[in-house]
């Protein structure tokens, strides 16, 4: 059976750009593009019509586990299984700028932030583990020895500034605390889904700073050469995701495939 992967958060961004790769350069995998509002991206709407043969948009709010729970029994019924998973939708405060001091912290902001960036992933972790736990391995690279070999991955998309020992300017509490938050769900996760037979590796990756809507206030601060463009990111994760393995799981990686401490 081809290989499946599915983005969730593919309207735009890395994630629009994960499924143009992913159809460009694993042409053997269906690819399953999931977000809020589909009928509002024109992008995903052409992409997905040019590769009908291959591609698949479904509707989903990540903030909602009812949809995510609906999507999976969708998922199951039209492929069976899931080899690959990437969380891509990401939020860096309702508002679109971080937080410069405490007195800028609301608690709906912060409760905003960690639905998306935190939440919303574990929960898509927890009903598609049986579809991965299905999977045939297709993504990785796999270990002769049966036992150490993995039947699917999740990755999910962290930033360096969700280090708490990379932590040394302080600020954007909603976002640093919701992707430090998120990369506790990875580790966990690679714990309980790395036992057994059919193993899940779970990592959390780093884009780097990526020319997208979330860091666009801050383009003037970026030098030219470390602003990434969407292409270019994803090549590099790319990269980082062909060459995993259960040895890999429970980290997290920057773009460069350097390790970034917890």
């Amino acid at each position: 059976m081809a290989a499946v992967a599915l983005v969730q958060g593919a309207s735009r961004g890395l994630g629009f750009e994960f499924c143009r790769y992913l159809l460009l350069n694993k042409s053997q995998a269906a690819v399953i593009a999931t977000c809020r509002n589909p009928e509002a991206s024109q992008h995903l709407t052409a992409l997905s019509a040019q590769h009908a043969d291959r591609m698949t948009v479904l509707k989903l709010d990540v903030s909602r586990e009812d949809d995510i729970k609906r999507t999976a029994e969708r998922v199951k019924a039209a492929f069976g299984k899931v080899d690959l998973i990437i969380n891509s939708s990401a939020m860096l405060h309702p508002s679109g700028k971080g937080e410069t001091s405490l007195r800028d912290v609301s608690a709906q902001a912060i409760i905003s932030t960690l639905t998306t960036n935190t939440v919303g992933p574990l929960v898509m972790a927890k009903y598609f583990a049986p579809l991965l736990q299905k999977g045939s391995g297709a993504f990785g690279q796999q270990f002769p020895e049966k036992e150490k070999q993995h039947s699917g991955i999740i990755v999910n998309m962290t930033a360096r500034v969700g280090s708490i020992g990379d932590n040394a300017f302080g600020g954007w509490y909603s976002y640093r605390m919701s992707k430090a938050a998120l990369n506790m769900a990875t580790r966990n996760l690679s714990i309980e889904l790395g036992r057994g037979r059919s193993k899940i590796v779970c990592v959390s990756l780093h884009p780097g700073t990526v020319n997208t809507d979330l860091s666009r206030p801050y383009h003037r601060n970026v030098p030219k050469d470390k602003l990434f463009s969407t292409e270019y990111s994803v090549q590099c994760l790319m990269k980082i995701i062909d060459t995993l393995n259960i040895d890999k799981t429970g980290k997290a990686y920057a773009w460069d495939n350097t390790e970034i401490p917890w």
